[in-house]
């Protein structure tokens, strides 16, 4: 195996033990425990993530590729409209993991290292969603992704991580959204 994909192997390996050491939703993340989880030596860690601001970022990062991407899959495996409510709940069960993780976040947030593109990658996922609604007549088409973002950021801000109101608030979104 090259540097470069044994290199590449061990940062994944330390993505993956950050990820589990936070999907409890704690804020705890401590270094050397992510590299014995990791099977790496601290060193290594600290190569690929010279800060642990810096690797909860790339966790973050990491999972908003996989909710973002997961858009086109439930396009695949079902009809826009009910897609649009499956992404709905991906991105929901997302943000209410990060409630941990915020402390941390708020000071890359304050930068502008990742709420931008956070904002743009959801709009792109619920674009591909509302567009394929619009195509199948099943979504309306005068909606713009960027108001739909706006939208999911007050209803997560408001819904105070109670999942049954999230959830109800969701429905009303999705209801909202379907062509008439």
């Amino acid at each position: 195996m090259s540097g470069r994909a044994d290199a590449r192997r061990n940062r994944d390996k330390v993505l993956a033990a950050a990820r589990a050491a936070l999907a409890g939703g704690g804020e705890s993340l401590a270094m050397g425990a992510v590299a014995r989880a990791a099977g790496v030596g601290v060193g290594t860690l600290y190569r690929h993530f010279p800060t642990r601001e810096a690797l909860v970022e790339a966790v973050y990062d990491a999972e908003l590729e996989d909710v973002t991407g997961s858009a086109a899959t439930l396009l695949e495996q079902s009809p826009p409209d009910v897609a649009l409510r499956a992404w709905l709940d991906r991105y929901a069960m997302f943000l209410a993991t990060k409630r941990g993780m915020m402390d941390t976040l708020r000071s890359t947030f304050a930068a502008g290292r990742i709420g931008p593109q956070t904002r743009e990658r959801v709009a792109a996922a619920l674009g591909a969603i509302l567009d394929s609604g619009a195509r199948a007549g099943t979504l309306r088409a005068d909606v713009d992704p960027d108001d739909v973002t706006t939208m999911l950021h007050g209803i997560f801000l408001t819904a105070g991580g109670d999942p049954e109101r999230t959830g109800r608030m969701l429905s009303l979104l999705a209801d909202a959204l379907r062509a008439r």
